[in-house]
Formats: C-alpha cells, structure tokens, sequence
C-alpha cells in the first residue's frame, strides 16, 4: 500500500508550550488530540512525511514544492527561538512528484522559494510527530490557486511517486478551518464560519472526501477557511482507498477552529474515487446551467467560443434575439467564472457599439483574451466556464457614500481621467467603504487623493 495513513492537523503555534505559555490550557483537547494521532503515525513507521501545508509560498498558477536537501525552523517569530527543529528532504520523491505532476499537465516545481525555513504549517506537525518518535524526512509540498480537482490531482501523483518509490509513508494535511466563529477572535465572526466547520468535520468523521470537492466556494471564503486545499490534497492521495475514518477532536474556543482526524488506509475501495464522482456532478450541474441561460448569456457564450476556436469575431448576430438587446445600446459587462473562481471580467461603463448585443460580443472576447489578470482562456477550459452579464443602466453623480448600496448600485470613483468601476451585489464585498476602496484602487486613485463618485444599476442575467 504506497500511503500507510493520513493525518488532518491543525498549525496554532499557541499549542507549543514553549509558545503558549499556560495558553495552551485553552485548547488541550485539541493538544490531546494531536498526540494521539502522531502516535498512531509512529505506529505507521513510515519512510517519509508529506506535509502539505498553507503557509508555504502558495502560487495562483503553480504548486510549490520545498527544494533542497534540509530544511530548518523555529518557533522565534511567536517569542520561542529555542524551539527549533531540522529536517532532511527526500530529495528522489521530490523529483519523481515533479515528474509525475508535470505528466498530469499540472504546474509544479521547486521554482519561487522565497523562505528556505519550515514555516509554522509545517513546523507544529513536525514537532508533535518528533516529539511521538517520527524522525524521517519530509517533502513539503504548498498549494495554490488552482481548483480543487487539480488539488486533488496532484494528491494522486504523490500516491503515484510513493508507489513508484516503495515508500512507507504518512500523508499530513496541514490546515486550520474557519477563521470567523467568534466576535472576540482575532478575526471576528460570520454565519459561514460555524456552517463551514460544521460541514467539514462531519465529512472528516464519516470520511467523505467528496464534500471536500464540492463545498460551495461562497461559504468558504466567508468562512476564512485555511485547510481546505490541503484537505483536497490528502483525499487525492487517497484515491481509490479505504479508510478507517477518526475525527479526534474539534474545537472553535480561540474564534479559529482545530481539527485532528486520522484516517487509516484498510485496503483498496472503487467506490472512492471521489474525483471522477466530483467530475461527473460538475458535468451535470453545468448542463443544466447551460440549458437554462437566457439570449444574453448564449451570446456571449457564442461570441467567446466562436472566438476561442476559431480565432475570429463572430461575424453576424443570430436570429431572434429580443429587442432589448438590438434596438438598444448601452454598457455591458461580461465576467466569466471556472471552479467557483473569476477567470476574466471585462465591461464597459457606457456604449461603444450600436447595440447592447454587439456590446456583449465585444466584451466577451475581451473578457476571454485581454483580462491583464489572466492568461487568456483556452479551448480545454471552455465547457468548464460560467458567465454573468451585466447591462448597465445610466451613471448618475452622487454627492456622497450615504447614497450608495452595495447589492443595488455599481460604483464609479473617478478623479480626474482616472475611473474605477465595481459591479453591485459581489460576493466578499458586503460595506459601501469596501466598495468605493476597491474601485477606487482599480483606477489607480490614492488613498488621499479627491474623487467623485457615480452610482448606476444593472440588469443582471446568469
């Protein structure tokens, strides 16, 4: 069996003692937790840790593996220098995870080290499963901004390197969970915050890995969530497996919650090939979204495909379209979604064609090719693209933010030539200060500098 065992741990320095200082009282259940799984890790005598963990340089485009031959740390940005620890890297598995990555067509390499020492996602782990006897080497493995099947997929070429390798080893997914479930954390509360720890632990409990795949984006930024790729990552390696699921522990009394799970490898189970499944819903769910689009969004799923595969414009509007999109002209924005994540989004305030259709055909090749924050969509990507377009309404002046709402107006901050524009009702920006801030900075005004404000409406199809 390539993996033995996996752990899912959380990484609060807090529960180092030489950190906490008596704090650590506070979450000993969590402490308890986590000594029972490393000790049941030592049981495993794995060969080698893989450690993927949060607070390794994470990429939007790339998975970062730690390069070199050791690696060393300390507890000294959290008061405690003398807590230290270094580790040898498994330098063959390494290259054989890059290798097998590289042939999934997934992005990662030992490339863009920034920090050569252990980060605390990986350091506490470390120091529990030292402290129970586990004294192997590791590879560090970060995340990124990809999806979660690619997490996942990268889970599998680590199997695959372990396999190759014959390799003992442990699987340790490095991540804390929600951020909000307490107005006296550090970092206050919102309702996703217990919704999100409340669907996570019960998959970790009953093993489920698919709702790792599947958990609605919304509820995880809102949730602050830090784990959740790591967790991707862990089931991927576990792909196909059999598992002896454990939820150890949880607790949310520090406004951060901490998890501990073991999960012990018994054999082999088709029925768990969680991304196929996690493939074939998402199939599904985007059909019947596609089905159910209206003329605004068909066009400008047509005016980027046409664009994509061909390389050319489209030519001619289809037949039948409403007047309201013919007989009218005005501003339109285009956003495209992938995996519950912007892929592009390009719009304009005012018109700039004959019509509201040719507005949408224009920017949905803008929004496809010309986004400076992506690199333009590619034919592989485009069954799993999302669209939103937004017509605009008639900017009006506003002589201050009282006047604006964020889920019923669009704001424009300009000064002088320079204009930011955001769309109303965004996910993550919930205050008209948000609002006017992330327009403001769009147009690349100051935080000093004077600037006028415009509210407009839109008409929103999906």
């Amino acid at each position: 069996m390539p993996i033995l065992g996996t752990l899912i741990v959380p990484h609060p320095p807090l529960i180092i003692p030489a950190v906490g200082r008596g704090r650590e009282r506070e979450v000993q259940a969590t402490i308890d937790a986590y000594r029972s799984a490393a000790k049941q890790a030592a049981a495993w005598n794995p060969e080698v840790l893989v450690i993927t963990s949060p607070h390794l340089v994470l990429y939007a485009d790339y998975f970062h593996i730690a390069p070199g031959q050791t690696a060393s740390g300390s507890m000294s940005a959290f008061g405690a220098p003398g807590t230290a620890l270094t580790t040898a890297y498994d330098a063959p598995l390494r290259d054989e995870l890059i290798r097998r990555a590289e042939s999934a067509g997934l992005s990662a390499g030992t490339l863009g080290e920034r920090d050569p020492s252990l980060d605390h996602g990986t350091f506490v782990p470390l120091y529990f499963l030292r402290e129970a006897g586990v004294d192997c080497p590791i590879l560090r493995v970060g995340l990124s901004g990809f999806s979660p099947m690619e997490h996942y997929r990268l889970g599998q070429c680590i199997a695959q390197a372990i396999e190759a390798l014959g390799r003992r080893a442990v699987l340790v997914a490095s991540g804390d969970l929600s951020h909000k479930l307490r107005d006296d954390g550090p970092y206050g509360f919102a309702p996703e915050g217990p919704e999100f720890d409340r669907q996570i632990t019960g998959a970790m409990a009953e093993g489920d890995f698919l709702r790792f795949l599947t958990l609605d984006p919304a509820l995880c930024e809102g949730a602050a969530e830090c784990g959740l790729r790591s967790f991707q990552i862990m089931a991927g390696a576990l792909d196909g497996l059999a598992v002896d699921a454990k939820l150890l522990s949880y607790e949310g009394v520090t406004g951060v919650g901490y998890g501990v799970a073991v999960f012990t490898v018994t054999g082999q189970d088709e029925n768990r090939r969680f991304g196929a499944q996690c493939e074939a819903l998402e199939r599904v769910r985007l059909a019947e979204k596609k089905a159910a689009e209206d003329p605004w969004v068909q066009l400008a799923r047509l005016s980027l495909e046409t664009y994509v595969r061909t390389g050319k414009r489209l030519e001619r509007l289809p037949d039948g379209l409403p007047a309201a999109m013919t007989d009218q002209a005005a501003g339109a924005f285009v956003s495209l979604h992938a995996h519950g994540q912007l892929r592009g989004c390009i719009g304009t305030t005012g018109p700039t064609t004959e019509s509201v259709a040719w507005e949408i055909v224009q920017n949905a090749v803008s929004a496809c090719a010309r986004d400076p924050r992506f690199p333009p969509v590619s034919e592989a990507e485009l069954e799993s693209l999302e669209y939103s377009v937004d017509v605009l309404g008639q900017p009006e002046a506003v002589e201050s933010p009282e006047a604006l709402d964020v889920r019923r107006y669009g704001v424009i901050v300009s000064c002088g030539r320079r204009r930011g524009l955001l769309l109303p009702d965004l996910e993550g920006v919930d205050t008209v200060e948000q609002q006017i801030d992330i327009a403001r900075r769009k147009g690349g005004i100051g935080a000093g500098e004077k600037y006028t404000l415009e509210r407009f409406e839109v008409v929103r199809h999906t």
